[in-house]
């Protein structure tokens, strides 16, 4: 697991190599990860209105990945509460990294947003040469 707090919103995340959609003689390694956005604010609720993702592979080609929400939604998340979700991605090589960022705002003043990261996470199959973490 993986986490990084901003502005007392903790996102973890959790990737997990899949084998049996992971091909090696083809180069296509898959893997799902999934994501708890934790509001550990006290009062106020959030929604997250979009997601910006880079990830590297193993021969340092970068693909960024920008969009409205998550797994086609914008959540709400209210204060003390968590929404979770599981996604997925495939790279040519055996390794890689993940990072990026979610912008959110206060559903009580949604002219204000903000910027929360999320943690870097390493992309390995269990049988990599070469580990990016």
């Amino acid at each position: 697991m993986y986490s990084a707090i901003t502005n007392n919103i903790k996102v973890t995340a959790t990737p997990f190599y899949i084998d049996e959609q992971s091909s090696k003689n083809n180069s296509n390694y898959v893997w799902a990860y999934h994501i708890v956005i934790e509001n550990m604010q006290k009062h106020k609720t959030v929604q997250l209105l979009s997601r910006y993702w880079k990830i590297t592979d193993a021969q340092g080609k970068v693909q960024e990945i920008e969009g409205e929400g998550v797994v086609g939604e914008q959540p709400i998340i209210p204060a003390g509460a968590k929404y979770e979700y599981t996604s997925g991605v495939n790279l040519k090589t055996e390794s890689g990294i993940m990072q990026g960022n979610y912008t959110m705002q206060y559903i009580d003043s949604p002219q204000d947003l903000f910027t929360i990261q999320i943690p870097a996470f390493s992309l390995d199959t269990p049988f990599s040469e070469y580990m990016v973490n």
